[in-house]
């Protein structure tokens, strides 16, 4: 195929991409307003306030931390906290990560740095329709651009505009109805339910703890569930198989 063609096609992908992620940006705008808000209402100074928007790209372990740096805890645990946050994307790399092996690891660094919640269930959504297309590298980083746009031109209009936005506008609460449009189909899985449940659980009654961490332990506890329940529904089906 000539290389003008390939290009056309691959342009085409990526602009279907930032097509098709277009549905979830509602969501992220308005968790990308919270945590701007949030960043600079717990103390922190604008500046580092958009340097950590535009490098961590992490909302939910931004939101993780801030209370933490404003109660001046410790490094290790502002680190260790950011880090357990985050935990999911070892998941959502292991989910991805068969279909872009045959693509050359410095691509693959920064689709990995640009990856998003969003991002990776609308990508996992067509490959399970149509299987591995042609140029899916261009379809996940246009969506990904796009993501990362929306995210960061959100979060600074949080920044600039957080001595004006008045807490009881109740971005929060838009914020969570924005994960919860994420989490609630994924729980149709039983080991993704069980972490979601445990978690919970974990982090409302550890509320009370020290450090926050309650909702420490509660991520880890879930993440444990999830990984044992799956890994044992899957020797169940391999046994299954094997004896049928």
């Amino acid at each position: 195929m000539p290389l003008s063609d390939v290009t056309a096609l691959r342009r085409q992908e990526f602009a279907r991409g930032a097509k098709d992620i277009l549905p979830a940006m509602p969501g992220a705008a308005a968790w990308g307003v919270v945590t701007g808000v949030a960043m600079v209402k717990s103390g922190l100074a604008v500046h580092w306030a958009l340097a950590m928007s535009l490098t961590a790209y992490a909302g939910s372990a931004q939101l993780a931390v801030l209370p933490l740096l404003a109660d001046a805890s410790p490094v290790w645990l502002i680190a260790i906290t950011a880090l357990i946050t985050n935990l999911r994307f070892v998941i959502y790399s292991a989910a991805l990560r068969g279909w872009f092996t045959d693509y050359r690891r410095q691509r693959r660094l920064w689709l990995g740095y640009l990856t998003g919640d969003f991002v990776m269930v609308t990508f996992l959504n067509r490959v399970a329709t149509e299987g591995a297309f042609v140029h899916r590298d261009a379809y996940f980083f246009g969506m990904s651009v796009a993501n990362w746009v929306v995210w960061n031109v959100a979060s600074i209009i949080g920044i600039a505009a957080a001595a004006y936005i008045p807490t009881h506008w109740g971005l929060e609460f838009a914020g969570v109805l924005a994960l919860l449009a994420l989490v609630v189909p994924m729980c149709r899985q039983r080991p993704a339910l069980a972490g979601v449940v445990v978690a919970s659980l974990v982090a409302v009654l550890g509320h009370g703890w020290p450090l926050r961490l309650g909702m420490v332990v509660g991520v880890i506890a879930g993440i444990v569930v999830a990984t044992l329940l799956d890994g044992h529904l899957r020797k169940r089906a391999v046994a299954t198989e094997l004896t049928s």
